[in-house]
Parts: structure tokens; sequence; C-alpha cells
């Protein structure tokens, strides 16, 4: 039992980072009411990105802040090649291109990798922290405390500032905050910037708690990012937060209890649970099941 327990909150800790992909999939589907499937893929790369700051300095804060910048650039360029100048009229279109662009930006860290995982430096490298017969790993406070703080920042970037406004106004009348003067591609843009830094920030977390960053982790990261934000509830930011802890602290038991090979299978069995119990996810508005 005890090992349980101390699983489960190493995977609550580990969760934020599902939770910031998670959000990245909430917001731009909530805005535009789309699907990112290569969201998860960018926030690898950016991370990937932020290690060439080694070749100019050793300190971590230059790669995680260029890791950052970095995927916000990716998710700039996705925004314009995958939703810009695509029909959005048509449901399949930006969906199948994200596709494309998932697979695309997968091969290309893949070839100048050569498929080999790297070496990434812990957000914080200290001793654990203990009470009892529990622990709680220095690295995993890092991330925990950062995506924290990222959060906190995104919640008062979308209530408290104009361009949450526009975004709010966007995500529910369209047409009437086109009317009122808001540019639907600036806002759109901006979002996909925004969480484009958020999913670097993610990407940074998932290398930096396990020590390594591997091409792999595009596929898994997007897997437990749509799980996450089906969980919480489409469109639903309180929802993929929660969601996220949830599935990372049921993923960390599963594990315990079983082994690392079964652990996604039984990840996989919640969602479908959810999906049985409660379609429209955790923090969906009521009504009737669709």
């Amino acid at each position: 039992m005890t090992d349980y327990i101390q699983a489960i909150l190493d995977g609550l800790l580990f969760g934020t980072t599902y939770s910031l992909i998670g959000i990245g999939f909430t917001l731009i589907f909530g805005v535009m009411h789309k699907i990112n499937m290569s969201f998860a893929a960018a926030s690898v790369a950016g991370a990937y990105c932020g290690l060439l700051a080694l070749y100019a300095t050793s300190a971590p804060w230059a790669i995680f802040l260029l890791a950052v910048l970095a995927s916000g650039v990716i998710g700039f360029l996705i925004y314009l090649t995958c939703f810009r100048f695509v029909p959005l009229a048509s449901p399949l279109a930006p969906l199948m291109s994200t596709v494309g662009m998932l697979l695309l930006v997968d091969e290309i860290v893949v070839h100048l990798t050569d498929g080999m995982p790297k070496t990434y430096p812990a957000l914080y490298d200290g001793d654990p922290l203990e009470f009892g017969t529990f622990m709680l790993r220095a690295d995993l406070m890092g991330v925990f405390l950062a995506a924290v703080i990222a959060m906190a920042v995104m919640l008062v970037l979308l209530y408290r500032t104009r361009l949450g406004l526009a975004a709010r106004a966007v995500a529910q009348q369209p047409v009437a905050a086109q009317l009122c003067g808001v540019s639907l591609q600036h806002v759109n843009a901006q979002t996909f910037i925004i969480t484009g830094m958020l999913g670097g920030l993610a990407g940074v977390m998932a290398g930096a708690s396990v020590g390594v960053l591997s091409p792999l982790l595009s596929l898994p990261l997007t897997t437990k990012g749509l799980i996450v934000t089906v969980i919480g509830g489409l469109g639903s930011l309180p929802g993929a937060i929660v969601a996220g802890l949830m599935v990372g602290a049921a993923e960390n038991l599963f594990q315990a209890m079983r082994n690392v090979t079964e652990r996604d299978i039984y990840v996989m069995l919640l969602l479908f649970v959810f999906l049985v119990l409660r379609p429209n996810g955790l923090f969906a508005a009521p009504g009737s099941r669709t």
C-alpha cells in the first residue's frame, strides 16, 4: 500500500505535464472548434530546440527558455500551414493537415537526432522532501511548480487581459466578435503561439522528469493529451487540469500494480469508462448525453 500511495504522489506531480498538453488541445478547440493533432509533436520538437542552448551556455534556464520560445514559433508556423489558408468549413481539412504535420515534425526530429534520446537536465536538482515513509522527488517538484506557475499565468491572461477577452468572445460568438472589431486571424494566431509555448514547457517537463528526451514521446503525449481533453470535457480548462492530474496518478498507479508494458492499456480503459458513464467529461455543462 505504501508503494501504491508513493506511485500516486509521483503521478500527481508528473500529471501536470499532461494538464499542460490538455490545456493546449482545449484552448485551440475552444477558440477554433478544431483539433490540432500536431500539438504534442511540436512540443517535443521545441524541447529538442532548447538543447541548442547547450552550445552557448550550460545554464538550465537558457535551455528551458529557448524551448518555450521555439515551441511558440513552431505553433505559429503550424497555424499558418494547417489552418490559416485551409478551408475551415471542411471539418476534415484542418484535421488531416495537422495529422500530416504531426508526421512531418516527428520525422524531422527523428532525422536530426538519428532517432536517439538526448540527455535533458532537471528543472530542479536537489534533495527529495521526505515525510515519514513517503518522499517527493526534487525533479518532480520542480516540474509541478513550473506547471502551476504556467497555469496561473494562463488563467490570468485568459480572464484579466484584452487578449483573453477577445479569445473568449471568438470562442462564444465569432461573428459577433468580428462585428465588434475583433480580428479572428490575430486571435487564432496568438492562441497558437501561447499554446505552443505551453506545449514547449510540457515537452521540457517530460524530458526533465525522466532525464532524457526521446522522439518516441510524440505519440504518447498526443494520446494522453487527447484523453485528458475528453475526460476533462472539451473546452474546459479546469477539466483539463484535473483530468491531467487524474491520468498522471492513474498511470503511475497502474504501472506500480502491473508493469510499464500494461500501463497504457489501463489508461485507455479509464477513457472508455468515462465515455460510457460521463461522455461529456468531468466539467461538461449539465444536459442530456450526446
